[in-house]
C-alpha cells in the first residue's frame, strides 16, 4: 500500500467517523422534547369614561390615538332640561337670599319712623280720651250728666290707651328686627336652595365630558347627534405606561413563576424584542381552565393560575394584545 492510499483510507475513516457522530447526534436532539413555551399578552389599563347626565352630543373633540391628559375635554352635550332647572333653581335662590337679608336687616328706617310717629299719634289720642274721661267722670258725679256718657268716655279712654300701646309695641318690632329664629329659618333656607343651585351646576358641568386620566384614546363610540345615555361608556383611555402581560400557566409549572421572579420574554410584533418582566401577582383560574388526567386513576388534574408580570422598564411601542412568548 502506498503511503498515498493509507492518507486516503484514513481521510475515509474519519469521515464515516464523523458520519456516525453526526448521525448519533441527530438521533439524540431528536429524542429530547421540543423546549416548552408559554404565550401571553401584553394589558395596559384601560379606563371606560363615561358620561353622568343624559344628553344630546354636541361635539365630539378627540379621535382614536389621540394623547389626552388630566381634564382633557373629550366631548360636550346638550341638555335644555338640566338649563332650564339651573334657571329655575337660581331663581329660587335669589327669592330666599331676598328673604334672608330682609330678615337679616330688618325694617327701614322709613318704615320704623312710620311706626314711631303711629305710636306717638295713638298715645297722644289716649291722653286726649284719658282728660275727657275724668272731665265727664267728675260731671257724672255732680249728677249733671248721666252715667252713660260716663260710661261711653270711660270705653272710649281704655280704646285709645289700648291702641297706644299697640302701636308701641309695633314701633318697637320694627327697631328690634326678626326674630333670631326667623333669622335662622332664612339662613337655612338659602342653605338648602344653595345646595339645589349646586347640585343642578354639577349636572350643567358633566354636559362636558372631561377625562379623569391621561393616556391614549383607544376607543371612541360617540357620534355627533346621538343620545348620550347616563353611565353607557362612550371614550375608552389607556394608560401605555402601565403594562403587563397575562400569562395562563399549569400549575406543575407555576413554581418558575413565582411572585417577585423575573424572567424573558420576546415580543414578535416588535421584531421579537427581548424583554424582562418580574411578576407581580398569581390567582387559580375557574374550573373550565383545568386540565384533566387522561385516564382514571393516573397523574392528576392540573389547574391553572392567571400569571401577570410587569416589566422592568416601560416597552415603547406595546399595545394591549401583542402577543408575548417565554421560552
Amino acid at each position: 500500500m502506498t503511503k498515498q492510499q493509507a492518507v486516503k483510507n484514513g481521510a475515509m475513516g474519519l469521515a464515516g467517523v464523523a458520519l456516525v457522530l453526526l448521525l448519533a447526534y441527530g438521533l439524540w436532539k431528536a429524542s429530547q422534547p421540543a423546549p416548552e413555551v408559554f404565550q401571553g399578552q401584553m394589558e395596559a389599563h384601560e379606563t371606560d369614561i363615561a358620561p353622568k347626565v343624559t344628553a344630546r352630543i354636541a361635539q365630539v373633540l378627540v379621535k382614536e390615538g389621540d394623547q389626552v391628559s388630566v381634564g382633557s375635554t373629550l366631548m360636550r352635550t346638550n341638555s335644555p332640561e338640566v338649563t332650564a332647572k339651573l334657571a329655575q333653581a337660581t331663581g329660587a335662590q335669589q327669592a330666599a337670599q331676598a328673604l334672608s337679608d330682609k330678615a337679616q336687616n330688618g325694617a327701614r328706617p322709613q318704615e320704623i319712623e312710620m311706626a314711631r310717629l303711629q305710636w306717638q299719634r295713638a298715645q297722644s289720642a289716649a291722653e286726649l280720651a284719658q282728660i275727657s274721661f275724668k272731665r265727664v267722670d267728675g260731671l257724672a258725679k255732680d249728677g249733671l250728666i248721666a252715667a252713660q256718657k260716663r260710661d261711653e268716655a270711660y270705653a272710649n279712654f281704655t280704646t285709645s290707651r289700648d291702641q297706644a300701646l299697640t302701636a308701641k309695641a309695633q314701633y318697637e318690632l320694627a327697631r328690634a328686627g326678626a326674630r333670631v329664629e326667623d333669622k335662622a329659618a332664612a339662613n337655612a333656607q338659602v342653605q338648602q336652595v344653595s345646595g339645589v343651585v349646586a347640585e343642578v351646576q354639577a349636572a350643567q358641568d358633566e354636559t362636558e365630558l372631561n377625562s379623569p386620566v391621561a393616556g391614549e384614546v383607544a376607543k371612541v363610540l360617540a357620534k355627533v347627534g346621538e343620545l348620550s345615555v347616563q353611565g353607557v361608556a362612550v371614550v375608552t383611555v389607556v394608560d401605555l405606561n402601565d403594562q403587563w402581560v397575562v400569562l395562563n400557566v399549569r400549575e406543575d409549572r407555576l413554581q418558575r413563576f413565582a411572585i417577585d421572579t423575573e424572567f424573558e420574554a420576546v415580543l414578535p410584533a416588535l421584531g421579537n424584542r427581548q424583554v424582562r418582566f418580574k411578576v407581580f401577582y398569581t390567582a387559580v383560574l375557574p374550573d373550565f381552565a383545568t386540565w384533566r388526567a387522561t385516564r382514571a386513576g393516573q397523574g392528576f388534574d392540573a389547574r391553572t393560575f392567571e400569571v401577570k408580570a410587569r416589566p422592568l422598564a416601560r416597552i415603547e411601542g406595546a399595545r394591549p394584545g401583542m402577543s408575548v412568548l417565554v421560552q
